[in-house]
């Protein structure tokens, strides 16, 4: 399953939300550098859908804050 993202680092809080079908906000409280708030969205996103970090892949937007995300089931 592909869905799209929008990250907003140095947030008060670490949250998932879904804006419309397939498209959500990920606030994370960590700051976008070395791969920190990456590595965060992926932990949240896991868990948010219920599946194991090696099954969350950022196809793109590595260095944005709109990302295409992939869950493998």
């Amino acid at each position: 399953m592909k869905i799209r993202i929008k990250v907003k680092p140095n947030a008060r809080e670490n949250s998932v939300k879904e804006i419309e079908p397939g498209y959500y906000e990920v606030k994370v409280s960590v700051p976008a550098e070395k791969g920190k708030a990456n590595n965060r969205v992926i932990e949240l996103i896991s868990k948010h859908f219920g599946v194991s970090k090696s099954k969350v892949t950022i196809i793109k937007g590595q260095k944005n804050k709109e990302k295409l995300i992939d869950i493998f089931a």
